[in-house]
Parts: C-alpha cells; structure tokens; sequence
C-alpha cells in the first residue's frame, strides 16, 4: 500500500505541486557553505608539508587525509584552478593549497611549506616528465638560433631515450606474450627442483629422528663447511682434566623455577655486587660437581685407579732376617689354619689360634 501522495505524478502546470526535502542540501553538511561557493571534501596531501603553525615545525607525511574546503578561486585559460583549505588538528593552523594547471603540480599557498627533498626531487622532470618552456626560455630560441639550436638537439636526444626505455619494455612484456608457454616453462623447472627439495626434507627429517631434536635443522652453506673444517678435537694430555669435568657436569642442568621478586625501590645493583654473586654462584656449582663426581659410582666406571695421596711417609723394605721363617710342618700348619704366627725369643714359631666364630650349640629337641 502507498502513501500519501506518493509515487504520483505531477505535471509542470500543476498548481500548488507538494514538495519534498525543500529546506535540506542532497549533500548534507558538506554543502553548508555552498551558497559561498564552498564545498567540504576529503583531501589527501599530495607530498609531505611544513607546519608553520606548530612550536617546533611539524612535518606531515604524504597521503594525511583531510576534511578541505573547496572552492574555485580562477581559471587557467579553461581550466579552473581549485582552492583546498584545511585545518591541522594538532595545532589549530589552517592551510591552503591549490592546483597549479600550468605545472600540473600543487602549490603550498599559506601556513605551510612544501617539504624540500633536495636537487634529485627538483630535476624529477628531466628524468621521463614533460618539461614546459616558460616565455623567458622561448623568446630566447626566438632571438638566438644558437639556442634554438641547442635546444632541439636536447629535444631529440631525450626523444631518443625514451624510444629506447619504451623498446625495451616491449621487449620485457613480449616474454609474457604467450601465458601457457612461459607457464609450462616454469613449471617444468620447479619440477626439477622439487625432487631435490624433497630428497633434503627427507634427509633433514630423518637427522630430526635420529637426534630427537624439536628444532627446525637450516640449511647448510658454504660458511658452515669452512667453520667445521677448523675445528680440532684433542684427546688426552692436558685436556684429561677438563673432559673430567665436562662428564661430570649434567648435560641438561635442573631448571630450577624462576622466583618473581618485589619490585624494590632501589633494582639497580653495584659492580662489586654482581662480581659477588657471579662468584658465589661459581662456586657453589663447582661443590655440587666435586661432591657427585666423589660419590657418585657411575661416574667412576671407566676410570683408572686414582693414586693415592702422599703425606710425607716413606715405606721401608723389610730385609730378609726380618721376615719370619715359617718352614715347620707346625708353622705350615697354622698357616693353613689361617693361624697367626708368633716368633719366640729362640726364633721357634709358635702357632696361636686364630679367634674364630664361636658356634652354639643347642640340644636336641622335638
């Protein structure tokens, strides 16, 4: 169901016509000026500009956006030229660029400057942009054929380099002429390579298997080769006591949990502090590995015998009168027995039994 006098249509000699929308712009806020000829749009800095409002200059980068009024300000020959001011929220400056037709460029009007990005930026147009001659420049080639003269010899030199830029990207886009050729070339080289791709993932997974590593193994290059060529392993000599150590130093040290202490208001530590607290820690490491490579029988399998510490004694032979004779069948005997000899004043052996485990013995029973 329509509405009221809606979608009905009223001739041009209607009288009293009803109106629709009649006190508002299509446009909206944007054209709340427009009866000054001013219209709110969204403009973007062309390049980075100067600030000259802001304490220091501040720069602002190409492509801020802004919400610029817009309004004609004259005309070049047909073209108009556009006035776009803008206010810089940081400081409260307004700005004001327009187009410049004749240049085809912008210019900073008011409370900026366009950044300076040195004589490379300035001499762009020589590089493939037009280049305009002003009058002072033309009225020259009219009054000097010299420079004229000059001036057309430039001309086809720069017309000469840009026919051979454009040869050569003719040449670059000719290589994608045919899509389905140079598709199935390269295609036809991955294939190649993917069998090597294949064969060193294969290789590297299995070095992950084989090692129980959880990281990711690289490649390897050139570099790597020359580094593990200098290396020298030593065995034995005066290295016995450093291997020592590094078998009895765990391969995996215990983590032990991180404690997250109080913030203090003093966190900075002194020099001597931490030279004390590395010293501390050394040492009490070094006690740690010297008590488990002394107690720990594991540690010591495969180990020759340690000599035995000297305190100053020295051991004397026994001569041959000394020694006891144990030649009788008594003596032999005892011996046998596990018996302790004694020697008499008359050097006979006496034979003095040996303390044994005395046995109990217990009745008979039932």
């Amino acid at each position: 169901m329509q509405g009221f006098n809606m979608g009905r249509y009223y001739p041009p000699d209607a009288v009293n016509p009803p109106t629709f929308n009649s006190n508002s712009h299509p446009l909206g806020k944007r054209a709340n000026k427009i009866s000054q000829g001013i219209l709110t749009v969204r403009f973007e800095l062309p390049f980075a500009v100067w600030c000259n409002h802001c304490t220091p200059p501040a720069i602002i980068g190409q492509g801020v956006r802004f919400n610029a009024e817009k309004k004609k300000v004259g005309n070049y020959h047909s073209t108009p030229i556009w006035s776009f001011r803008m206010k810089h929220s940081a400081c409260g400056g307004w700005w004001e660029i327009r187009t410049d037709p004749q240049k085809t460029d912008y210019t900073v009007v008011e409370g900026a400057r366009r950044r300076d990005y040195g004589p490379e930026d300035r001499g762009a147009e020589a590089e493939g942009d037009l280049k305009f001659l002003t009058e002072e420049e033309r009225e020259k080639r009219r009054e000097d054929a010299f420079a004229n003269l000059e001036g057309k010899k430039e001309e086809t030199e720069l017309k000469n380099k840009n026919k051979e830029r454009v040869e050569e990207l003719y040449e670059i886009s000719e290589v994608w002429r045919d899509p389905y050729d140079v598709n199935a070339r390269l295609r036809r080289d991955f294939r190649a390579k993917r069998k090597v791709l294949k064969k060193d993932e294969r290789h590297r997974e299995g070095m992950q298997d084989k090692f129980s590593l959880g990281i990711e193994i690289a490649d390897e290059t050139d570099g790597d080769r020359v580094r593990a060529g200098l290396i020298e392993f030593g065995a034995g000599g005066a290295d016995v006591e450093d291997s020592e150590v590094r078998r009895w130093t765990p391969l995996f040290p215990d983590e032990q949990p991180v404690k997250v202490a109080k913030k203090s208001p003093q966190t900075k530590k002194l020099k001597s502090e931490i030279a004390a607290e590395k010293s501390r820690q050394n040492l009490q490491q070094m006690l740690i590995r010297n008590t488990k490579a002394k107690i720990d029988p594991f540690l010591s399998e495969g180990v020759g015998i340690l000599p035995r510490p000297n305190f100053g004694i020295l051991k004397r032979k026994r001569s041959e009168q000394e020694k006891p004779e144990i030649e009788t069948p008594e003596a032999k005997k005892a011996v046998q027995t596990k018996d302790t000899v004694v020697a008499t004043p008359d050097n006979t052996p006496v034979s003095k039994p040996a303390q044994a485990i005395a046995l109990v013995d217990y009745d008979d029973s039932d």
